[in-house]
């Protein structure tokens, strides 16, 4: 199975009770790919899924957050997929490690938390971000990578202090999500 495909299955599944504006976003992920075969990779022009991660300390009610190099912004880890990416959810483990350079993270089970669309500087035009979160090790050690200029825990209720809205929704669906599972 391709990473497309993958992808689309992954959409299909995604959404009980997300809301009607993941429902939106939902259909116009899966109509992107259905339109642009390249639509999982950087060179598709107008726009491609990217898959993120925000790892998260539930002991401590702490979640890890990069300021992005480029962006000058805290934000989860994540980004591009990667041809030797089998699934959405590998990708998204795969950025939250190497940008976190916490060794054995963990996905929660249920899939996606929530998908965000977002405009980025040409040439791409368009990130359509699947959210994943990531479960960190007990006494994890954070490392920062060349794709950050600083790694930071903030508690939950520190991060709309720091981060834009769209980090704000993916750590109140976040903790939504660990809640349903305890």
């Amino acid at each position: 199975m391709s990473l497309h495909d993958d992808a689309v299955l992954v959409l299909k599944s995604y959404g009980s009770g997300a809301g009607d504006a993941q429902e939106e976003l939902r259909r116009a992920y899966l109509d992107h790919l259905a339109l642009h075969p390249d639509g999982m990779w950087k060179a598709c022009g107008t726009g491609h899924l990217t898959a993120s991660a925000l790892v998260v300390d539930p002991e401590r009610g702490k979640v890890l957050l990069t300021l992005h190099r480029k962006l000058r912004m805290w934000l989860q880890m994540g980004g591009h997929c990667e041809p030797g990416d089998a699934t959405l959810a590998g990708a998204a483990l795969r950025e939250a490690a190497e940008e976190s350079g916490i060794a054995g993270l963990t996905l929660l089970a249920s899939g996606p938390v929530t998908l965000d669309r977002h405009l980025i500087p040409a040439p791409c035009n368009w990130h359509l971000d699947v959210q994943y979160a990531a479960l960190a090790p007990s006494g994890s050690t954070e490392r920062i990578s060349d794709e950050s200029l600083d790694l930071r825990w903030f508690t939950y209720d520190e991060v709309a202090g720091v981060a834009d809205s769209s980090v704000v929704r993916l750590v109140e669906r976040t903790r939504a999500a660990l809640d349903g599972v305890r």
